[in-house]
């Protein structure tokens, strides 16, 4: 695996340093990113699986899914992870 030059001596990239405390949201990749929102993404994606498609508590959480992916696309989640859901799946590539 090649690394770019820009990153071989950099220290690693600590929570604080993305997120400083007190600050709830940022900009990455020109996407404003809210503090939590990984977080209640999977909350989310393991819930899914414990509902009934077509219900409307499944509508709310798959809603609440897409709103968030965008953001989760833009600080590169889909590159290193991949879901095991196939639900999860299409939620994420609809947001491409």
């Amino acid at each position: 695996m090649s690394h770019s030059s820009s990153h071989q001596h950099q220290p690693a990239v600590r929570p604080e340093d993305v997120l400083p405390e007190g600050i709830d949201s940022t900009a990455i990749n020109g996407m404003t990113v809210r503090k939590g929102s990984v977080a209640a993404f999977v909350a989310n994606a393991l819930r899914l699986d414990e509902l009934t498609e077509g219900t409307p508590e499944y509508a709310a959480l798959v809603a609440q899914m897409r709103e968030l992916a965008p953001a989760l696309r833009a600080i590169g989640l889909n590159d290193v992870f991949r879901p095991r859901s196939p639900a999860v799946e299409r939620i994420l590539a609809e947001a491409a």
